[in-house]
C-alpha cells in the first residue's frame, strides 16, 4: 500500500505531532508499505528510509498554505490513502483534488486552534464550544466540519475529544479512540547516572513539550516559587520561552529552573527517568505524549485535570491531578508528593504498568487496518 503521511511539524520540531508522525511513518515502512511524508520546515528534514518533502516555513503564510495544498495534491496522486496529523485544510484540499481518501489523527478542535492563533478567542476548548462569535468563527467551524466529515475515518487520542468530534456532526461510526502509544524505550543508564548527567540535585520536576500559552507553565513556575527545595527542568522550545525565562527570574527561580531547549526523544525520556516527577500545568489538553512518555519510564505525573488527561493519569494511582490555573493547588500537590514517601513510592511503582496497554504494535496495527480499508 502507498501511504502519504502529512504533518505540520517534524523533527527536530518538538511536540506531539512531531513525535507521532515519524513513529507512524517508521512503523508503516517497517511493515512493508511505501511511505512518503509532506510537512513544513525551516530547513530540509534529515534523510529517512522514505521520502520527506517539506514546504519552507520562510514563505509567507498564505502562499505557504497554497504550496502545501499543491504538494499534498501532487504526492497524494501517487498514494492509495493519505494519513494526516495536521495541515487539515491543506490535506482536505489536496486529497480531494487528487480524489484520494484521507484519515485524520485529530489532537484538538481545529476551529478553536485557528481562532486562537488569530487572537479571536481566549479561554479553553470547552468554553469555545459555547461561544457564538461572528462570521469568522462561523467560517472556521464550517471549514472544520467539512474537513472532518469528508474524512474516511477520524482517530482521536481520547474519548473526551471523540465526543467533541461527534458533536460537530462527524458520523460516530467513523470516529474512534486511538491513544498515543508509548515510544520505543532506549537502554538507559542507572537513574543515579542520569541524574548526574542532567546535574539534578535534590527534588526535581521535569517538563517536556512546546512552550506555548496552552501549557500554562507560568502556573507551574508560580507553584514552585512557593515550595522550598524543588527544582524544574524544562525541555522544549516555543514562542513563550523568553516570557517564561523572564517570569522565572522575577519569581527568584533563576537557580531552580533550567531551560534546556529542544531535545531529541531519547534525551527527553532520560530526563523524565532522572526526575522525581513530571509536571503538566496545561490549561487545556487532549492526550499529551509527554504524559505517556513519563509514565512509560516509571515517573509519576502531576497534571491538571483537563481534556483527556484523566484518561491516562489517575489521581492517587500513577500521579496527582489538580484544577487548571490553580497554582496553590499545584503547589500543595507538589508538597504532598515529596513529603509523603509512601505515596511517592506507590505512584512510582504503578507508573510504567499503567501505560502497558498503550503498546505501539497493537495501536499502530489498528491504524494500519483502517488505512488499508480506506485505501481499497
Amino acid at each position: 500500500m502507498k501511504i502519504l503521511v502529512v504533518s505540520g511539524i517534524w523533527p527536530p520540531d518538538v511536540g506531539g505531532p512531531a513525535s507521532h508522525a515519524p513513529d507512524v511513518a517508521d512503523f508503516l515502512c517497517e511493515r512493508g508499505h511505501a511511505v512518503e511524508v509532506v510537512t513544513t520546515a525551516w530547513s530540509p528534514p534529515a534523510r529517512r528510509a522514505y521520502r520527506v518533502s517539506a514546504v519552507p516555513r520562510s514563505i509567507p503564510p498564505g502562499l505557504r498554505h497554497l504550496r502545501g495544498a499543491a504538494l499534498v495534491y501532487r504526492r497524494a496522486r501517487q498514494a492509495d490513502v493519505v494519513y494526516t496529523t495536521g495541515m487539515f485544510g491543506r490535506s482536505f484540499a489536496g486529497s480531494t483534488a487528487a480524489q484520494r481518501p484521507y484519515v485524520v489523527k485529530l489532537t484538538a478542535d481545529p476551529a478553536f486552534e485557528r481562532a486562537r492563533r488569530r487572537g479571536i478567542v481566549g479561554g479553553d476548548v470547552d468554553r469555545f464550544q459555547h461561544v457564538r462569535g461572528g462570521a469568522v468563527l462561523t467560517l472556521l467551524r464550517l471549514a472544520r466540519n467539512a474537513e472532518l466529515r469528508r474524512a474516511a475515518h477520524v482517530f482521536c487520542p481520547s474519548a473526551y475529544l471523540r465526543d467533541l468530534t461527534v458533536s460537530w456532526g462527524v458520523p460516530a461510526e467513523r470516529v474512534s479512540v486511538l491513544p498515543n502509544p508509548y515510544p520505543p524505550l532506549p537502554d538507559m543508564p542507572p537513574r543515579d547516572e542520569l541524574r548526574r548527567r542532567f546535574s539534578l540535585n535534590g527534588r526535581t520536576l521535569a517538563f517536556a513539550g512546546r512552550l506555548t500559552a496552552q501549557k500554562s507553565l507560568d502556573v507551574a513556575l508560580a507553584a514552585i516559587a512557593t515550595v522550598d527545595d524543588v527544582s524544574l527542568v524544562v525541555a522544549g522550545e516555543g514562542d513563550q520561552r523568553d516570557l517564561l525565562e523572564r517570569r522565572a527570574a522575577e519569581l527568584g527561580l533563576a537557580g531552580r529552573v533550567r531551560f534546556l531547549g529542544a531535545e531529541p526523544r531519547d534525551r527527553v525520556l532520560e530526563l523524565f527517568r532522572a526526575a522525581d516527577a513530571a509536571v503538566l500545568s496545561s490549561s487545556w489538553e487532549n492526550f499529551p505524549h509527554s504524559v505517556v512518555e513519563a509514565l512509560a519510564v516509571g515517573t509519576p505525573v502531576l497534571a491538571t485535570r483537563v481534556g483527556g488527561v484523566e484518561e491516562v493519569v489517575r489521581d492517587g494511582e500513577n500521579g496527582l491531578l489538580f484544577p487548571p490555573g490553580d497554582a496553590e493547588a499545584l503547589a500543595a500537590g507538589i508538597r504532598r508528593y515529596f513529603d509523603d514517601e509512601s505515596l511517592r513510592d506507590r505512584l512510582q511503582a504503578a507508573a510504567a504498568g499503567s501505560v502497558r496497554a498503550y503498546d505501539r504494535q497493537t495501536l499502530f496495527g489498528r491504524l494500519e487496518h483502517v488505512l488499508a480499508a480506506a485505501g481499497r
